[in-house]
């Protein structure tokens, strides 16, 4: 009797035993750790070595933006004055390269069809009276202004030679002034470009080593070389520097293609010039005889 209980209370121990450690098992699994060693330290590990993520306080801090819109906002003063500055000079080259690029086609276009109409063997006082008071380009502009000095001679004072040779000097020196005029009213804003290709990388480099010297700063505030603590200043930093670079770039190439448009449509202008002085010299040599 006394081993049969002895035996019952050994194999009572066992079941006991068996069961504590499926249930350990059981718990250990359904949390997603192994099948020994289940141990509970802490509320931090359950079995195997599993690891359960920690769950983030109301009292922590919440993660940086580091969206463009984000980091402007978190950005110094400085660094988004210099921002502003950058990004309103981008958008006002980006207007006059849309503005020049239409009038530079404008004026081509224009030019043709008058130069059509001027060498079509027509009258030139019948084109003048159809365009004398609305020249539509420069070019008809510099011939309006030509014909308006050639007139204001009556045709019985077109006699003398001197007088001849004074009124050719004057019509040509009107068209010189038209020309200058005409070509200072194409090239305006041309100027504010070049201003913007050359100025905009350093004013982005300004904001760059403000951006800098803030994260060097925080490092010295903080004690501490994280990446967290360094990494916002920085990215303000080449934020200003790729603005400058945005704002720079087209300003520049704008700036060389206009010129280079320009330039040639000048010489255009000049060639015009010199062909209806000769005209108009000859003109007056018929007039003498």
């Amino acid at each position: 009797m006394e081993v049969f209980v002895t035996t019952a209370i050994d194999w009572v121990g066992y079941l006991g035993g068996w069961l504590a450690n499926s249930g350990f098992t059981l718990l250990a699994e359904a949390t997603g750790g192994g099948t020994t060693g289940s141990v509970i330290g802490g509320g931090t590990t359950i079995g195997g070595g599993s690891t359960v993520e920690r769950i983030t306080l109301g009292g922590s801090k919440a993660p940086l933006d580091m969206s463009i819109w984000g980091m402007f906002l978190n950005a110094d003063i400085i660094v988004k004055a210099v921002i502003v500055v950058l990004l309103m000079a981008s958008f006002w080259s980006w207007a006059i390269i849309f503005e020049k690029s239409i009038q530079v086609r404008a004026i081509n276009r224009r030019s043709n069809k008058f130069e059509d109409s001027f060498w079509s063997g027509g009258s030139v006082d019948e084109l003048f009276d159809r365009i004398g008071q609305r020249p539509a380009d420069p070019m008809s502009s510099m011939f309006a202004s030509a014909m308006r000095e050639w007139k204001r001679v009556p045709n019985e004072r077109k006699r003398s030679t001197a007088q001849n040779v004074t009124l050719q000097e004057r019509v040509e020196k009107v068209m010189n002034v038209t020309l200058s005029r005409e070509m200072e009213r194409l090239e305006r804003w041309l100027g504010f470009l070049a201003s913007v290709g050359a100025t905009a990388p350093f004013i982005g480099l300004f904001g760059t080593v403000w951006g800098i010297m803030n994260a060097f700063s925080a490092i010295a505030i903080q004690k501490n070389t994280n990446l967290s603590v360094v990494a916002p200043g920085i990215a303000e930093a080449l934020l200003a520097t790729a603005l400058g670079l945005v704002a720079a770039i087209p300003a520049v190439v704008g700036f060389n293609k206009f010129s280079n448009d320009l330039g040639r449509y000048g010489n255009r202008l000049d060639g015009f010039a010199g062909e209806f002085s000769a005209i108009m010299s000859r003109q007056i040599e018929e007039n003498e005889h």
